[in-house]
C-alpha cells in the first residue's frame, strides 16, 4: 500500500494549494471558452474522442453522477465519522448528497425541458426539412428523425459540478492522514481518495473533449456556469449558515489532530 500513500500525498499537496482551489470553477469556464473558440475555428482534426460512444462517454460520462455518487457516499461517511459520530452532524452532512443530486436532476431535467420547447423535428440533420408529425424530442428521434432546440449541454454541467463537489467534500482528507485512524478505515478511505481523483481527472478530460468537439458556444458556456453556480450557491454561500447540510470538517478534524498532539 506505500504506492497509494504516495499517491494520496501529492493528491493531497496537489489540494493543498490554495490557488488551486481557489480557482479551480474558473479553470473549466476558461477551458469551456477556449475549446469553443477551437471547435468554432475548426484547429483539431478528428480524433477517437470526437466521437459520442466512446469507451470514457459510453462508460463513464453517461453514468457520471452515479459513478460521483459511488465513491464520494462511502467517503464522505467515513472521513465525516471520523471527525464527530454525532448521528444529527452525520445526517446533516449526507444531506449534502441529497441536495447536489437535487441541483443535478432539476438542472439537468431544466436543460432537456428548454430543448423540447425550443425545438423542433427534422427529417434530415441538415434541418433542410421540417417533420411536423412530432412536437416534442423523444418521440422524434426514436422515430429516426433529429431534434434541434437550444440544447444546453448536459456534459459542460455535470463534468465541473461532479468535479467542484469531490473538491469540496474530500477537503478533509489533508487532516485524516493523521487523524489516527485504524489500518482498515485508512486503507479504504485512501482507495476511496485516490478513485475520486482519478474520476476528476476523467472528468476534466472529458469535459476538455465536450468543449473542443461538441455543442455551441452558448450550450457549452451556459451550462458550465450554471454548474459553478449551482456549486457557489451551496459551499461558498448556503453551506456557511446554520440550517444547512454544513461544510465538511476540516475544523473538527484540525482540532482533534491538535488534542492528540
Amino acid at each position: 500500500m506505500a504506492a497509494v500513500d504516495v499517491v494520496v500525498d501529492k493528491c493531497v499537496s496537489l489540494w493543498t494549494i490554495s490557488a488551486v482551489r481557489r480557482n479551480f470553477q474558473w479553470f473549466f469556464m476558461s477551458v469551456s471558452l477556449l475549446g469553443s473558440v477551437v471547435k468554432e475555428t475548426q484547429l483539431l482534426p478528428n480524433t477517437y474522442f470526437r466521437g459520442a460512444q466512446t469507451f470514457l462517454n459510453a462508460y463513464f460520462v453517461k453514468l457520471g453522477w452515479g459513478w460521483t455518487l459511488l465513491l464520494l457516499t462511502p467517503f464522505l461517511l467515513l472521513s465525516n465519522s471520523s471527525a464527530n459520530r454525532n448521528a444529527s452532524f452525520l445526517f446533516r452532512r449526507v444531506l449534502s448528497l441529497v441536495v447536489a443530486t437535487a441541483c443535478w436532476y432539476v438542472c439537468t431535467g431544466t436543460f432537456f425541458y428548454i430543448e423540447n420547447v425550443t425545438g423542433s423535428c427534422y427529417t434530415t440533420d441538415a434541418m433542410d426539412v421540417l417533420n411536423e408529425d412530432f412536437t416534442s424530442k423523444i418521440p422524434c428521434v426514436r422515430a429516426g428523425f433529429h431534434w434541434h432546440g437550444f440544447d444546453i449541454s448536459g456534459h459542460s454541467f455535470l463534468l465541473p459540478y461532479s468535479a467542484l463537489f469531490i473538491m469540496e467534500e474530500t477537503a478533509p482528507m489533508a487532516h485524516l492522514k493523521t487523524a489516527g485512524l485504524s489500518t482498515l478505515p485508512r486503507i479504504v478511505l485512501n482507495l476511496l481518495y485516490v478513485a475520486l481523483n482519478a474520476l476528476v481527472v476523467i472528468w476534466i478530460f472529458m469535459f476538455a473533449c465536450t468543449s473542443v468537439y461538441f455543442h455551441e458556444p452558448s450550450h457549452k458556456l451556459l451550462g458550465t456556469l450554471c454548474a459553478v453556480l449551482a456549486w457557489y450557491l451551496t459551499y461558498r454561500v448556503w453551506y456557511r449558515r446554520p440550517w444547512s447540510p454544513g461544510l465538511p470538517p476540516i475544523r473538527q478534524l484540525k482540532h482533534s489532530h491538535k488534542q492528540r498532539a
